[in-house]
């Protein structure tokens, strides 16, 4: 009777035409002549909603829009909606942060949601954002760059040992480009495979390094059924489409027979590394702290995902059931920018300076401090500690720091001098004065101390040669300052060293007044939740929008959800 009722053109003409859905159903319920005819079972009305914005954050309530003809749309909770109506506008499904992304990114990496802590240096991507991201269907890396081995090998025992009731929670640790100390990439690479490490994050990389290709493709194998396992993934965090083009393609021929040649690789695993993309998950870096080209994201992102879909076709990839996915990373600090990454493709967001202010990263309170009172524009260019004779910059705070003009007065001396003899007495009292708080010699002291144990061959190099001294004593400033900002020295807050980008103010203009406004509050995971949940809130409100019901301002519907809210999800 019921079925039959919705079908006919009584339902269509006169009930979802009709204001009085109510009081028409009541009437049809109370027609029952005799028992041949039976009452129908009570029918659920569609809710009409009043408080649109309380509907569009409620992500996990489909709406539907209706209208007639000259009149205003109406929006309606629409779960016990018939499927047929003469009237419907326009149908907004439930759409929640587990949503957003690509969903191959979400099952090839067993996590919820395609949201990534990126691997900030230094120990400040800490074990316990790995830990904590782990657990909450997240993925975040430890950011083992300019960590001693013996540290990174640590952090590998307590990160296994946190998940070890959690054997399918996801994680990663980074592989950073060390140009200066070629062999230090070999023996971190050495050191996840022997740990079972199964996601790198290779980062400030200028070409295509066989450290890479060879933790790629160990363990390479062909399954039953013709597929290739490939047990390790490789997620290259680039910003040149020259750099990316090699991470997205399969490794060059004479990269593979060189590791096979070396004992690196055995003939299977290059002859099947040959046929697979580097790397499948390829994160656009913009205007991100550290080390950044400052590309804009709207620019850079849609070329990447360009560049994807040509190689992608040009290797046949899809024949072999492998997909390569664009992230995006840099600038993205509050829903609007989120919505913005994944409105421009992007299969995945990473998250790097924000996080910083987390209860998790491996910083001090007074760095994450200065780091919540940043805007967007407190952010400036310095020299880099690890690629300082190259020139490299790194993006950080400048806010009650004065690291990048004494970290620039540092490499304009080591670019106009050959060694410590050549500089004027008076720019060398200045240095000792106001940089390095002591003598040069004592700089180079412990400088020469901390090599002899690392690397005896740079004692070598620096005594014939007097700029490379001078380079390692002033990289040991470099790479003191940041370490001061982790450890929280109070005497050289002046000095820190923090690595950030524009988003860092974005976020915090966008947190502020609410209860993530507070350091005590970011916890990693919610900073994250609050994000994609904000970016979802917009998705469906435009597309209430495009059905001509007038949404509440997005600067009100993105506001961070409660934290209950967060919670619950």
């Amino acid at each position: 009777y019921e079925r039959d009722f919705y079908r006919s053109e009584t339902f269509k003409n006169e009930v979802l035409a009709s204001r009085g859905w109510k009081e028409f159903y009541g009437t049809l319920a109370q027609a029952s002549p005799d028992a041949t005819h039976p009452a129908p079972n009570p029918v659920s009305v569609p809710e009409v909603l009043t408080d649109i914005a309380a509907a569009i954050r409620d992500v996990r309530q489909p709406l539907a829009v209706t209208a007639m003809a000259g009149e205003s749309p109406t929006v309606l909770a629409a779960a016990a909606l018939p499927v047929v109506t003469a009237t419907l506008k326009g149908w907004v499904g439930a759409l929640g942060p587990e949503d957003l992304g690509s969903a191959s990114f979400r099952r090839d990496h067993g996590v919820r949601y395609n949201y990534v802590a990126g691997a900030m240096a230094g120990g400040i991507g800490s074990v316990d954002i790995v830990v904590t991201m782990a657990k909450a269907g997240m993925l975040g890396f430890f950011g083992s760059g300019g960590v001693p081995l013996d540290r990174v090998e640590k952090a590998l025992a307590e990160v296994r040992d946190q998940l070890a009731e959690h054997p399918q929670a996801a994680y990663g640790f980074n592989l950073l480009h060390n140009p200066i100390e070629a062999g230090v990439e070999d023996r971190t690479v050495d050191l996840y495979l022997r740990y079972g490490v199964r996601k790198v994050s290779a980062s400030a990389y200028l070409r295509l390094m066989p450290t890479v290709v060879r933790y790629r493709a160990t363990g390479m194998r062909k399954l039953p059924d013709g597929s290739i396992h490939a047990p390790n993934s490789v997620f290259a965090k680039v910003s040149s489409l020259d750099v990316a083009a090699q991470f997205m393609a399969p490794p060059p021929a004479a990269m593979l027979k060189q590791l096979v040649g070396a004992g690196k690789l055995s003939a299977t695993e290059a002859e099947l590394a040959a046929q697979l993309p580097v790397a499948q998950d390829i994160t656009a870096e913009a205007d991100s702290g550290g080390h950044t080209d400052r590309r804009p994201l709207s620019v850079l992102l849609p070329q990447m995902v360009r560049l994807r879909d040509e190689l992608a076709e040009r290797h046949g990839y899809r024949k072999l059931g492998v997909e390569l996915r664009i992230g995006a990373g840099g600038g993205i600090g509050d829903p609007m920018s989120a919505r913005a990454a994944f409105a421009l493709g992007a299969d995945y967001i990473l998250t790097g300076s924000i996080n910083q202010t987390s209860l998790q990263a491996g910083t001090s309170p007074l760095a994450r401090q200065m780091l919540t009172q940043a805007s967007m524009a407190d952010v400036v260019m310095a020299p880099a500690a690890d690629m300082f004779e190259m020139g490299v910059q790194v993006q950080v705070l400048k806010r009650g720091s004065f690291y990048a003009q004494r970290a620039r007065k540092l490499y304009e001396v080591y670019k106009t001098y050959d060694g410590f003899e050549a500089i004027p007495p008076e720019e060398r009292a200045k240095l000792e004065r106001d940089i390095f708080r002591q003598t040069l010699e004592e700089v180079w002291a412990s400088t020469a101390s901390y090599w002899q144990q690392r690397d005896p061959k740079q004692l070598e190099k620096a005594e014939r040669d007097g700029k490379h001294k001078m380079a390692l004593a002033f990289r040991a400033y470099l790479g003191l300052s940041s370490r001061w900002a982790q450890t929280g020295q109070a005497d050289r807050k002046s000095d820190y060293q923090i690595w950030c980008g524009p988003a860092m103010g974005l976020f915090n203009s966008w947190a502020a007044g609410t209860w993530l406004e507070t350091v005590e509050n970011r916890d990693v995971t919610l900073m994250g939740l609050a994000l994609m949940q904000g970016a979802a809130v917009i998705i469906r409100a435009e597309r209430l929008a495009q059905c001509g019901v007038a949404v509440p301002a997005l600067l009100e519907l993105s506001k961070p959800a409660e934290r209950d809210v967060l919670l619950r999800l």
